[in-house]
Order: C-alpha cells, then structure tokens, then sequence
C-alpha cells in the first residue's frame, strides 16, 4: 500500500485519515512487515528543525500520521482534500476494537510508575477480547546493557505483534528507530499521551479543542509548567516558517 507524504518543514507526513491509518496496519501486522509509526503534530516537526537525526527518523518511518490539526490543515492546503486527523489515543483505541476479531497481540512500553499496567486493565475492560502480552517500565534514562536484554527477552517470549511506546516526542520516535531490529516485534506505534489518557492518569481536552486545534491550549492549561516554553515556542515559529514554505519563500527538501 502506497501511502502519499505532503512535505511540511521538510518532514514527510503521511496523507491519511483514521480508516486509511488502521488499513495501513492491519497490511503490515498481516504481512509481518516491521516497522515504526510515528504520530506526529508541530511539536515534533519544529523537534526536527534542529536535529537532523530526529528529522530522518521521522522520515524513515512506516506512518508518520498528522497527529495534530496543523499537519491536517497543511495537507488540505496541498490539495489533499480527504485528510484527517490521525491523532494517537484515537488510533490506539481503533487498532485495539480491531484487535478483538484479529487476535493481534499487544505490548505496553512506557509511562511513568504503573501506568502501562493501568492502561492494560483499562483497555482489557474495554476491549474483552483484546490479547495484552506484557507491560515495561523503562526508567528516565537510557536502557542499560541488563534492561535492554530483559526486554528483548520479555518480548520474545511474548511474540506482540504491536508494541505501544509512550515516551513522549523525541524520545519515543528515538527509541524505536534504535530498537526496532532488536525487538521481535512487526510494528512500534509511538502514542506518547495516549498512555496517560486512556489509564485515566490525565483528562482529554474536549472534541470541539481537539477538532478545532485548540488542544495544545487545554493541555497548557492543564500543565503549564511543563509545557509553556514548548508552545510558546514552537507554534509562532511553526507559523513563520510554514508561511514560507507555503509562499515558496523558503524551500525544505524532503530526502
């Protein structure tokens, strides 16, 4: 399956919409095709402005799904007219409602203290059926040389066919563009906050934020020592920048 990249800032992100995102998935659990999905918004693109790295991880990944309204609203003005929204929490819900009937296998990674174990009760409460085969908590830091063999020898053991990594940006993208050949796993879906959300650890902001881009708002709201400087920061300088990009002031080549 061919997937369309619209080149915002220089990051390919993948003309998609929920639908299009699970069949993209589903293709790949079915054919054992590894790789990595990145759910990405402003906040990874302008990561990627000042790292290079980080910028071909992105664009060496399977997905790289418009998390955010921006990246929907950049494809629409590309002429990508079918592009929604891929946001993660709800993509992670809709590969689990399908996991039920496939009997695709799931592995947590991530979060702070017990919050992978609470997101697996949550979502086996509310997906019955759904095949839940282990949880890691990594510390906040680098896996050293006994934890990155005790996880590869956890999922072995447990044969997931998805690996859910919630590590937030650009921690999480770095880890599976580091670990992908070293896990047996077919696919790693980097979902950040959707662990938080769906343990119930952190509240959603409403549809109507989400839907009209104002989430980033609700969630400084809600947690604005952490996350002031990178909105404050990063929105204006994305607006500038795109705007350039747009009126072909500036040119950002894909790879």
């Amino acid at each position: 399956m061919a997937i369309q990249k619209v080149n915002v800032l220089g990051v390919g992100i993948s003309v998609l919409n929920l639908q299009s995102a699970l069949a993209a998935i589903v293709e790949a659990v079915k054919m054992r095709r590894k790789g990595y999905i990145c759910v990405t918004g402003v906040h990874g693109v302008m990561e990627a402005q000042d790292d290079a790295n980080f910028k071909s991880i992105l664009n060496d990944a399977f997905l790289c799904t418009p998390d955010g309204m921006p990246m929907v609203w950049a494809g629409k003005l590309n002429g990508h007219r079918g592009m929604r929204r891929v946001y993660g929490p709800d993509l992670m819900l809709d590969v689990c409602a399908w996991s039920e009937k496939s009997g695709c296998k799931h592995f947590f990674y991530g979060g702070a203290d017990g919050v992978a174990e609470l997101l697996a009760q949550k979502l086996k409460a509310k997906f019955p059926k759904l095949e839940i085969v282990g949880t890691f908590t990594p510390p906040f830091r680098p896996l050293n040389s006994d934890e990155e063999k005790k996880l590869a020898e956890q999922i072995r053991a447990a044969q997931p066919d998805i690996l859910w990594v919630g590590l937030s940006t650009p921690k999480q993208e770095k880890f599976m563009a580091e670990y992908l050949l070293k896990l047996d796993v077919t696919l790693m879906v980097g979902v950040g906050a959707a662990f938080d959300f769906h343990s119930g650890r952190v509240k959603q902001a409403p549809r109507w934020m989400q839907r009209s881009g104002l989430e980033w708002f609700y969630r400084l709201c809600s947690e604005p020592r952490r996350l002031a400087k990178r909105y404050f920061r990063n929105n204006p300088l994305f607006i500038l920048k795109f705007s350039a990009q747009l009126l072909l002031l500036k040119k950002y080549p894909l790879p």
